[in-house]
């Protein structure tokens, strides 16, 4: 297959890349730099200039595939909704150029897009949220909205993906534990939050890819662990203390990561599994944590 990939040269994307590369694809990666069309080139893929907001390149990237991954997205929390809403177009930009084809676009979301039950796993069959609730799930509306144009839909849900390097939504609180000298929880810290190593995710991208049909996956490696306990290892790994504070505490004090912070989020990758079959092996989060270098995170 020829698969275009956004989001190429990011840390989930490289590992895709190289993830398809071994197994005998060829990838066309969207980059809008100098330096990712050279890692690309490097490591054997075909580099495509643009970016996510040249609907252009994206149009013309998805045309020329035979599938789409889009994993590119603006991590500018500044103004949430106003990437949501670039997100949206993109995909509708993708869903145009592939429209009556049959072939597959596969979007990336995230296990929070459920509508979970307190206390209840979220499953890939379960409810959704609406765009009014979060703004992120008009991605997954869109996508979806294609699969009667003649669209295969896959969607690939992500909970907190990590290696020593990276940890999703994770590193950002390490970032404010840095200027701040304290690593923060809400309550009793026992909320959860899914995870996944990067190995196992860019291994589940390349089978939904391979399967080449609709459905959702949750990458998800581990189902849930506790606020507290990811606290506990970020804070050994810095040598800083750790503070309980409380959810309206939280907004003033994490920013964005304010609404996360108190969620419980955990997640079932059971269905994933059994369609994909996907089972995944990797590193578990708090190991992860515990040896990654926090001076270079």
């Amino acid at each position: 297959m020829r698969v275009f990939v956004t989001g190429s040269t990011g840390f989930i994307g490289t590992a895709l890349v190289r993830e398809l590369l071994d197994n005998g694809h060829k990838v066309l990666g969207l980059t809008r730099s100098e330096d990712g069309a050279k890692a690309l080139t490097a490591a054997g893929a075909e580099p495509h200039r643009g970016d996510i907001n040249d609907l252009d390149s994206i149009r013309s990237g998805a045309a020329g595939a035979d599938a789409v991954a889009h994993l590119a997205f603006n991590h500018d929390f500044t103004d949430f909704a106003a990437s949501c809403e670039t997100d949206r177009k993109v995909i509708e930009t993708i869903g145009n150029a592939l429209a009556g084809s049959n072939r597959l676009m596969l979007i990336t979301s995230g296990t929070a897009m459920a509508a979970t039950v307190p206390g209840k796993l979220a499953t890939e069959d379960g409810p959704t949220l609406s765009a009014k609730q979060f703004p992120r799930v008009a991605s997954e509306e869109t996508a979806q909205s294609y699969k009667d144009r003649g669209v295969q839909v896959a969607i690939v849900r992500l909970p907190q993906v990590h290696d020593t390097r990276r940890a999703g939504l994770i590193s950002y609180a390490v970032q404010i534990a840095k200027k701040s000298g304290e690593v923060v929880y809400v309550g009793d810290g026992k909320n959860r939050w899914a995870a996944g190593a990067l190995s196992d995710t860019a291994r589940l991208y390349r089978l939904a890819l391979e399967k080449k049909t609709s459905g959702i996956y949750h990458a998800v490696g581990e189902e849930g662990v506790s606020a507290k306990a990811i606290a506990d290892a970020v804070a050994r790994g810095m040598k800083l203390p750790t503070r309980s504070i409380t959810a309206e505490e939280a907004h003033a004090k994490l920013g964005f990561l304010g609404h996360f912070a108190a969620l419980d989020m955990p997640a079932s990758s059971a269905i994933t599994q059994k369609a994909l079959n996907w089972h995944p092996t990797g590193t578990d989060l708090i190991t992860d944590l515990n040896n990654t270098d926090y001076a270079q995170l």
